[in-house]
C-alpha cells in the first residue's frame, strides 16, 4: 500500500507531490508524508483546505482535520475529467484494488471496483517483478522488447503465477514473461472488473499501474484505440481529492479546519475494538495520542464518537 500527498495552487496546478510506501504503519506514512510537506513549504504558505481519500481516508482525515473526506471513485473521476474534460471511460489500477469508472457529461454515470483478487492490481505485477529480481519501474520497459509474449492464465495470482514459473522452465525469454504478465492482468480487468461496461473512449488511464508502458501497450492492444496517461497517474486520487475540496471552499467561502502538520511529531497510535452495547457489536477504530484518545469513528451510531484534539 501507498500514501500520497498532492498540493494543488490555487489554479489548480500542481505545486507538489509525495508517493510513498504505507509499509503497514498509516500513522507513521500520514506523519512522515506531513514532515516533508512541510519542510518542503514556504513559511508564508496558506493551506486553504485539505481532503483525504482512499482506503485509510477516515484515519487520514482525523489526523489532519480534514474538511472533506471523499471515496476513490469521486476523487478518481474528478481528476479524470480534470486531465481531459471529454473524458468517458476512467480505467485506474493501484496497488491494491481497480476500478472503472464510466463518465457522461462530466459526471460518474457507472463504476466497478476489484478489491479481491491481486490479478487485477499492481500488486500482483509487483510480487513478480520481486521473485524475477527486476526494478518494478523497470518492469514496463521490459515488456517493451517482447515479440512474443508468453499465453500466461489472468484467472488469477495463482494460476497466472504458477504459468509464469512454467514459462521460465521452458525457456521463455523475460521480456516475453512479462509482456505476458501485463497482458493477463489486462484480460483479468476486463472480463471482471470492467465486464458489462461500455467502455467508450476518451479512456483515461489512471493509478501508479499506468506508469508501466507495458501496461499501457497490453490495455490499448485488447480495446482497440489509444488510452489517455496523466502526467502524474500515481497520485491522481490525491489530485482529485484536492480539486473536490478546492471546489467545496469556492461554493461555501469557508475557513480551513486542517491543523495536521502540528501532528507531524505526535506519538500516535491506531487500535480498534469490538463494542458490545448492543447486538450490532460494530467493530470501532480509533487513534490515540499517549492515553488519550484523539478520534473514535466507525459505529452505526454516535456513542464512541469523538472529535481530535491535540
Amino acid at each position: 500500500m501507498t500514501t500520497k500527498f498532492a498540493l494543488l495552487s490555487e489554479a489548480d496546478e500542481l505545486v507538489t507531490s509525495l508517493y510513498l510506501r504505507t509499509e503497514g504503519q498509516p500513522i507513521v506514512s500520514i506523519q512522515r508524508g506531513l514532515k516533508e510537506l512541510s519542510s518542503a513549504l514556504t513559511k508564508d504558505t496558506v493551506i486553504a483546505g485539505v481532503a483525504t481519500t482512499g482506503s485509510a481516508r477516515y484515519l487520514a482525515g482525523v489526523l489532519v482535520h480534514a474538511d472533506l473526506v471523499k471515496n476513490e471513485i469521486s476523487c478518481q473521476a474528478a481528476a479524470a475529467v480534470h486531465f481531459c474534460p471529454e473524458v468517458a471511460t476512467v480505467i485506474e489500477i493501484g496497488g491494491q484494488d481497480s476500478k472503472i469508472i464510466i463518465i457522461r457529461n462530466g459526471s460518474v454515470a457507472d463504476m466497478a471496483m476489484n478489491t479481491v483478487c491481486a490479478a487485477g492490481t499492481g500488486s500482483f505485477l509487483d510480487q513478480q517483478a520481486q521473485r524475477m529480481n527486476i526494478p518494478i519501474h523497470n518492469l514496463g520497459k521490459e515488456a517493451l522488447k517482447s515479440t512474443k509474449p508468453a499465453q500466461i492464465s489472468g484467472r488469477c495470482a495463482v494460476f497466472a503465477e504458477t504459468d509464469m514459473i512454467h514459462r521460465q522452465q521452458m525457456g521463455s525469454k523475460r521480456d516475453d514473461i512479462i509482456s505476458g504478465l501485463c497482458q493477463a492482468l489486462v484480460r483479468n480487468y476486463l472480463n471482471s472488473v470492467a465486464v458489462g461496461k461500455d467502455i467508450m473512449p476518451i479512456v483515461v488511464f489512471q493509478g501508479g499501474v499506468a506508469l508501466n508502458q507495458g501496461m499501457v501497450q497490453a490495455l490499448e492492444k485488447a480495446l482497440g484505440f489509444p488510452v489517455a496517461v496523466p502526467p502524474q497517474p500515481g497520485i491522481s486520487g490525491a489530485i482529485g481529492a484536492a480539486l473536490l475540496v478546492h471546489d467545496d471552499f469556492k461554493s461555501k467561502e469557508k475557513a480551513s479546519s486542517f491543523d495536521g502538520f502540528n501532528i507531524a511529531e505526535a506519538d500516535l497510535r491506531a487500535s480498534s475494538f469490538e463494542c458490545n452495547k448492543c447486538a450490532v457489536s460494530c467493530e470501532i477504530s480509533q487513534v490515540l495520542h499517549g492515553d488519550n484518545v484523539l478520534a473514535r469513528w466507525g459505529g452505526e451510531c454516535d456513542m464512541w464518537e469523538e472529535g481530535i484534539s491535540i
